[in-house]
């Protein structure tokens, strides 16, 4: 109602209207009366496009932005427990890598110095470098077979290379793990902005259920009258 009032003392006051001629006159057939109609109304929609982007940016910002947060908060507090989940995942993974390559140096007799992955995947397997060698050479798989004075290791007992196989399986199934956790925040984003579709969709529905105003202006010419402006109001719900 303010915002209606507002337009109608800028109307008053820009036009010099006469108090005769707030009115509609239909009994002069001289009357002349142009009219145009001006709607008003009181909330602007919500994009969808702007809902999907927020909502990919962070979960639950784009149900904030169409009004529905007390849905949306789950999807933020989901990717923050997602984003702790991938960080500590990281961190135990990289923890036990450590303590792996600190038990093999130690106990195994391997030097860490140019070893990938593959080769610390092998040692957990096999109880000596002679053993993985020979195996090798029986499948006449040569191009695998380590050179023994750079990738030499020897443990002492099975339960010692059992031992490393427990820390080096820990920490590759913490970075497998991580793919879910990744997999989880892209999920979690795609449900959000789908719900986020949804609200902007009822929220805008909404509006044109909620009360709005069509002002029509019409300008009487009626030679037995002094010029002047004939408004009506009509509201919708």
């Amino acid at each position: 109602m303010k915002n209606l009032s507002i337009i109608l003392l800028l109307l008053l006051c820009s036009t010099k209207i006469n108090s005769q001629s707030l009115a509609f006159n239909t009994d002069s057939e001289d009357a002349k009366v142009k009219s145009g109609t001006f709607n008003f109304q009181l909330s602007e929609k919500k994009n969808a496009g702007l809902a999907i982007a927020y909502s990919l940016l962070l979960p639950g910002m784009g149900e904030l932005y169409a009004d529905g947060y007390d849905t949306g908060i789950y999807f933020t507090v989901a990717d923050g427990v997602f984003w702790g989940a991938l960080a500590g995942l990281n961190i135990y993974g990289n923890w036990q890598k450590d303590n792996y390559k600190s038990f093999a140096q130690s106990d195994g007799g391997i030097s860490n110095s140019g070893k990938d992955e593959d080769y610390y995947a092998n040692i957990s397997s096999y109880i000596s470098i002679y053993e993985f060698n020979r195996e090798k050479e029986l499948n006449r798989q040569f191009n695998q077979v380590y050179d023994v004075k750079t990738h030499y290791w020897d443990w002492k007992t099975n339960n010692e290379r059992r031992k490393y196989r427990e820390m080096w399986s820990s920490s590759e199934n913490a970075y497998n793990s991580i793919r879910f956790a990744v997999g989880a925040l892209v999920l979690n984003r795609i449900v959000s902005a789908i719900n986020a579709v949804r609200l902007v969709n009822k929220y805008n529905k909404g509006l044109e259920e909620n009360l709005s105003w069509n002002i029509s202006v019409g300008l009487v010419n009626d030679p037995n009258l002094p010029s002047g402006i004939s408004l009506s109001f009509v509201k919708t719900f």
